[in-house]
């Protein structure tokens, strides 16, 4: 029901945005909720080309993975409660994209944070409940300068950011503003420092994974960045290109190194949010919108057909016991096979048109030689880990459980990857045409025309030989056991972020208890006090259960210590 309902919405959308962008028309719906005392709560709705069309994206894939989770779903008992979190994900998600103003975001930016974490906790074991808080707390950083970003905003008498944008760009607080955005958008699209969450966060459901990690959560940060890109200077520019450029790199070198099939899509996406952050950072921002939604389509159906893959081979992950599976899942695979060219930019597939634009603009820009080598290191790096996991999966030998898979029977998931991989060959032509009426004329030496094709062909070489290394103990890559852990491990970035950060204040604290708490403290501070009340109340006690006897006694001391006064004073006087 939700998907059908999805998908015709999404449909509408799409036309609605297209309409949009032919009359380059905007709306802006104000409704006013409450007056109270001269003031108006005002719920603030914007509609344009740009978020009708990412909306018409986010509720057509998430119409897809909700009939694909009724299948991988199927013999969950909580298969409703499921869906109904995914369908609470798109509408925080929604909410996100139309609003104009901070706190109508913030309420769809928490319903992201919030909501991710209930799916990530999905299947209640310690690995997922460790992962969900990583994640929960992770974002909790970006949330935090979200709400230091809405007290700023008080200046300017009103939290619809998008009237400011223009005549406030060297305005002191919108440079603040814009600081607090920044690294907002790096917690939510896990941008170096803040990257080892999602890998982490794969411990959800496939589906999810599909819809949260590819075309919702994780570009949430892109997309208000975009919304933001007309107030941000040149050196919050440096300093997203910086940051993007390393978040590609890591990502594409760990993807290189890693075994597990989900975490390698991760760090897939990981370096193409990179891409999307320093491509954001030349002002380019049609051109990282555009392929923030191509990157939607072809990552989302390499989720759903990793989860086919995981379902069929007995929930089993890693790359090392796949192998050969285009025998048993041809239609998968080749659908796999499809969207992983796709992620690598191999030409008229919908990646193609956005990678090959992206990486062309920044050959035009004037850039120094390290961003350039980076940038195409970085998507060489991307085609290596795609054709070393290709080799693994669908056409290496037969390891131990590719023997055992059921095959192709999962009719309503195949369906739904169909529908996907259709928009993932037409997407991208259809998108360059709708949102570049005017193309690009980008004119270049010969030789940099073919630097994106010459850099696929070079990662594919790299990521053959990758593959080739041995499957057994004597593995080439275990022989430099630190460096590979280094690399896998995302420059140590998981430990960092969790060891990192607790081991000092735990180990000070305990060693504090220690000394303190069960030390000197005990004895000079409570217990002493306690010891001193004790022996005085004691005291007191024992004179108040003896007040008569002790009354007496004093009587008599005192009436001798009188006559011993009168036969004092008569011997004087005497």
């Amino acid at each position: 029901m939700y998907s059908f309902f999805f998908f015709f919405l999404s449909m509408i959308l799409f036309f609605l945005s297209m309409n949009f962008m032919i009359i380059n028309y905007t709306l802006i719906f104000e409704f006013n909720l409450l007056s109270l005392n001269s003031n108006s709560f005002v719920m603030t709705i914007l509609f344009d080309w740009m978020s009708f069309l990412f909306m018409s994206f986010v509720l057509f894939i998430s119409s897809m993975v909700i009939y694909y989770s009724e299948e991988y779903m199927e013999g969950d008992k909580n298969l409703k409660r499921f869906i109904l979190l995914v369908v609470l994900f798109v509408l925080s998600m929604i909410l996100l994209i139309i609003s104009p103003n901070l706190i109508s975001i913030l309420l769809g930016w928490d319903g992201l944070g919030l909501v991710s974490y209930c799916l990530v906790i999905y299947y209640q074991n310690i690995k997922s409940f460790n992962a969900g808080m990583l994640t929960a707390l992770t974002n909790r950083i970006g949330d935090v300068a979200f709400l230091i970003s809405i007290a700023w905003m008080l200046n300017y008498g009103s939290w619809n950011y998008i009237y400011y944008l223009d005549f406030m760009k060297d305005d002191f607080i919108m440079q603040i503003i814009s600081y607090l955005m920044l690294l907002a958008a790096m917690t939510k699209s896990a941008q170096i420092p803040f990257s080892s969450w999602l890998p982490a966060a794969m411990a959800a459901p496939t589906p999810v994974s599909s819809l949260v990690h590819s075309s919702t959560l994780v570009t949430a940060g892109i997309y208000l960045l975009i919304r933001f890109s007309n107030c941000l200077n040149d050196n919050l520019m440096f300093i997203m290109l910086f940051i993007g450029c390393m978040t590609m790199f890591m990502s594409g070198l760990g993807a290189n190194f890693e075994f597990d099939l989900k975490k390698i899509i991760a760090l897939s996406t990981l370096s193409q949010l990179g891409l999307m952050m320093s491509i954001l950072a030349l002002m380019e921002y049609n051109l990282t919108f555009f392929h923030l939604l191509t990157h939607a389509l072809f990552k989302a159906t390499l989720f759903m057909c990793a989860g086919c893959i995981i379902h069929n081979l007995n929930n089993c992950q890693d790359i090392r016991f796949m192998g050969s599976l285009i025998i048993k899942m041809p239609m998968t695979c080749s659908i796999f096979f499809i969207s992983n060219l796709a992620l690598c930019g191999l030409p008229f597939l919908s990646g193609f048109y956005s990678k090959d634009l992206m990486l062309e603009v920044l050959s035009m820009e004037y850039f120094n030689m390290f961003i350039y080598f980076i940038f195409y290191l970085s998507t060489g790096l991307t085609v290596s880990y795609t054709f070393r996991l290709i080799y693994y999966t669908l056409i290496g030998n037969f390891n131990f459980l590719s023997l055992n898979s059921l095959g192709e029977m999962n009719y309503l998931m195949l369906k739904s990857m169909i529908i996907m991989i259709f928009m993932v060959v037409v997407g991208g032509s259809m998108l360059m045409w709708l949102i570049f009426p005017i193309p690009y004329f980008i004119c270049l030496p010969l030789i940099m025309k073919f630097m994106v094709l010459n850099v696929v062909f070079l990662g594919m070489i790299l990521g053959f030989n990758l593959a080739h290394f041995n499957l057994s103990v004597s593995m080439k890559l275990l022989s430099m056991k630190k460096i590979t852990f280094f690399f896998a491990l995302m420059w140590n970035m998981p430990l960092i972020s969790t060891i990192g950060v607790y081991k000092l204040p735990l180990s000070l604290s305990k060693l504090y208890y220690k000394l303190f708490d069960q030390g000197w403290i005990e004895y000079l501070g409570s217990q002493n006090i306690y010891n001193n009340l004790k022996n005085s109340s004691m005291f007191l006690t024992f004179i108040f259960y003896n007040n008569l006897k002790i009354y007496l006694l004093l009587f008599i001391v005192f009436m001798i210590f009188m006559f011993l006064l009168i036969y004092l004073s008569s011997l004087l006087s005497a």
